[in-house]
């Protein structure tokens, strides 16, 4: 089995409605999109002959997906009064809603979905909310 792996970061805010204790503020990280693939097999002709796959290739696509997020507030569906969104909107933030809580274990799900679907042969996602503070994800086969 061959593995790759790249990573991403965006800086971004978030809060976690309901949770009782200092998340539960507006607050940001440095999140870091850490993504692992997988393959049995490299390819035997070609340009990218030796390869699993170019990873410029895949550079592009998790940069492409963590330059989306870079910059907002990600918050959960439901969460904001409507008068608060809407004052937000006003005021030009960019605003990120999500249809789950923003955990850091939601979004490595969430990551691996949007990468799963653009074609990857991914084994996880890995999202880091601090340097030391991770979590994966990895769905069962």
């Amino acid at each position: 089995m061959y593995y790759l792996k790249t990573s991403a970061a965006f800086d971004s805010a978030h809060f976690l409605a309901g949770y009782v204790g200092k998340c539960a503020n507006i607050h940001g990280h440095r999140w870091v999109i850490e993504v692992l693939l997988k393959g049995d097999k490299i390819q035997e002709t070609g340009d990218k002959r030796g390869m699993l796959m170019d990873f410029g290739d895949v550079k592009k696509i998790v940069r492409k997906l963590a330059d989306s997020y870079d910059h907002s507030l990600i918050y959960e569906k439901g969460s904001l009064r409507p008068t608060t969104l809407a004052a937000l909107n006003e005021e030009g933030f960019r605003m990120i809603e999500v249809p789950f809580r923003p955990t850091a274990e939601n979004l490595a799900e969430h990551f691996y979905n949007r990468l799963a679907d653009k074609g990857l042969p991914l084994k996880s996602v890995t999202v880091y909310e601090t340097p030391k503070n991770c979590a994966i994800y990895e769905p069962e086969v």
